[in-house]
């Protein structure tokens, strides 16, 4: 089940460039491309779905493997002290891509929350740290 109009469905289907830290059969966390903070990742469900409510249980049941092991990389990896995951619904709820998603933001300690699109210096560098959290 796909949507061949979607931005991560074309992703699954590595249509569309994208730094993956990992995938399995039912998920794929890969790094956002206008992250909150540097090793801010995305974690998708491989059948497209735009909301929660719409996934079949089996894919969130599937899904959720990946996005408790992304948070741990981000964790040991970076290293940062916490994190969050944050997954909305509708545009209403400042879902721009719509199609099932878990955002995992690095969080530190003394670092005051920022809810604002950054970016990588560079392609190189997003990928390093792509390889660095993908060896964790």
């Amino acid at each position: 089940m796909n949507d061949p109009d979607c931005i991560f469905c074309k992703i699954v289907a590595k249509q569309v460039p994208s730094v993956i830290l990992r995938e399995d059969d039912f998920a794929m966390a890969f790094l956002d491309i206008a992250p909150f903070e540097k090793g801010h990742a995305l974690v998708i469900p491989k059948c497209h779905a735009e909301r929660l409510t719409d996934l079949p249980l089996e894919w969130l049941t599937g899904l959720m493997p990946l996005l408790r092991d992304t948070a741990r990389r981000l964790v040991a990896g970076l290293p940062c002290d916490g994190f969050n995951i944050l997954q909305s619904n509708g545009r209403c709820a400042t879902q721009v891509v719509p199609h099932v998603h878990f955002h995992v933001i690095p969080r530190w300690n003394g670092r005051p929350i920022k809810w604002t699109s950054g970016a990588y210096d560079s392609s190189a560098e997003m990928e390093a740290l792509a390889v660095r959290l993908r060896a964790v």
